[in-house]
């Protein structure tokens, strides 16, 4: 997500390195990198040179701090103005209806069926809210069997009707259906249509006017770039939707569609799709958009997610251990489930400030947990406990029961002391010893 962009922004600062004062002539050659790295990541041309202008007359004749560099305030005007671009701040889905009608929109493959079950669970779990999956698209073969499989893994209920081709009165009998279940949220997933099919867009504005939405949501493929923000435009003459939903953040993606699409239609981003898996959903936050992008990482999300996954009450019995150098591969193992569970490790490691640049072409196998979740199986119940007895013979025992070689048994005991290593100096406060090891692991 971003990668290229992020890449670019980070060449073009280089430009005012080494410079005592910010000039005109330095910030013009370092804005003329910023808006070609704009362009290549296909945002629109005529927000890419607003944007560099906004920044120049912003920069121009404004004094450094003796505690900042000039490039380090050419960041952060870049930084607020590329949150200011993105919508300055996160906006908020429409829950106060009863029930509440979300109605989905967008092209043909943008992720809206997927995008439809990771907001229902995102619903579920954040608001405990009773959602409802309704599958309205009846021209894409396996479309409704797509959606049930999805409510399924989430275990929400879904309304569909094989024998009914209208999808304007299936929209509206899933009202009743969802009275009946006591489902306070409906999601209604539509066909994908292209904006020049007149008829599928006269049908999908004769179900936003008959279920009368509380919030209708435009999914856009992040991938597309400027296609996505133009098909934007069109939508929005014909829906009036209230909110941009951006899949595939975590695909190859120029990030152009992120950047241009609120100026164009002059609607929020809600919300962004990273990842297959289901729980990976996360509410669009500018400024911490604009600080991944500039490299500066996203603490609070990831707090965030860490709260949502790891338990309190665990989390302060591991602590005890630590403190009691109690710490074992069983509850090693369950911090990695844990972590699992956050979501891609990649993106993950890109949150931590002033690591995530250095990480960036380090190839993390998300596979790997799985061989280190066999080794720690093949251990015994005292062995998990008492690493310390893991003596060569017990090490031999447990590489042929995982099926793994010696040396990554070897490399993980290794890897587990290092870790209770850190911890400790983590309780100790030992936070300088902690950054040199920790920038030395890979």
């Amino acid at each position: 997500m971003f990668d290229s962009l992020s890449s670019k922004l980070d060449k073009a600062f280089q430009v005012l390195k080494g410079h005592g004062k910010i000039t005109e002539i330095n910030v013009a050659e370092t804005l003329k990198e910023v808006r070609r790295a704009l362009l290549d990541a296909d945002v629109n041309y005529k927000i890419a040179k607003d944007f560099t202008l906004k920044v120049k007359d912003k920069a121009i004749g404004m004094k450094v701090l003796t505690s900042l560099k000039p490039s380090q305030l050419l960041i952060k005007i870049v930084k607020d103005e590329l949150t200011h671009l993105m919508g300055s701040e996160a906006s908020e889905i429409n829950l106060k209806d009863k029930p509440s009608i979300i109605l989905m929109s967008g092209l043909q493959g943008s992720g809206k069926t997927t995008f439809s079950g990771k907001l229902a669970l995102f619903l579920k779990k954040k608001f405990s809210k009773k959602p409802l999956l309704v599958a309205c698209d009846v021209y894409r073969p396996a479309a409704i069997d797509q959606l049930e499989v999805v409510a399924k893994q989430i275990e929400v209920p879904i309304f569909y009707d094989v024998e009914e081709k209208n999808p304007v009165k299936i929209a509206l009998n899933s009202l009743s259906f969802a009275k009946k279940q006591g489902c306070d949220t409906v999601i209604i997933d539509t066909a994908g249509r292209l904006a020049v099919d007149d008829v599928l867009m006269k049908e999908i504005e004769n179900i936003h006017a008959a279920v009368n939405p509380s919030e209708t949501l435009f999914v856009v493929d992040s991938m597309t770039g400027q296609d996505a923000v133009n098909t934007a435009k069109s939508f929005n003459e014909i829906l009036n939707f209230d909110g941009v939903v951006l899949t595939k953040l975590d695909g190859d993606s120029r990030g152009g569609a992120a950047l241009s699409i609120k100026t164009i239609v002059n609607k929020p981003i809600k919300f962004i799709g990273t990842g297959e898996k289901m729980s990976a959903l996360d509410v669009f936050h500018p400024d911490r958009m604009a600080d991944r992008i500039l490299g500066m990482g996203d603490v609070v999300s990831l707090v965030e997610r860490a709260q949502e996954q790891f338990d309190i009450e665990q989390a302060k019995k591991i602590n005890k251990k630590i403190a009691k150098n109690k710490f074992g591969f069983d509850d090693f193992l369950s911090q990695i489930q844990q972590v699992k569970k956050m979501g891609d490790m990649k993106d993950l490691v890109k949150m931590i400030p002033g690591i995530g640049n250095k990480m960036k072409d380090v190839d993390i196998d998300e596979s790997s947990f799985k061989n280190i979740e066999v080794i720690i199986s093949s251990m015994t119940n005292k062995e998990k406990q008492n690493p310390n007895i893991l003596d060569h013979s017990r090490k031999i025992r447990i590489a042929k029961g995982s099926g793994r070689g010696m040396d990554e048994v070897n490399q993980l005991i290794k890897q587990f002391n290092q870790m209770n290593k850190m911890m400790k100096m983590m309780q100790s406060g030992k936070g300088q010893h902690l950054m040199q090891m920790f920038q030395g692991m890979k």
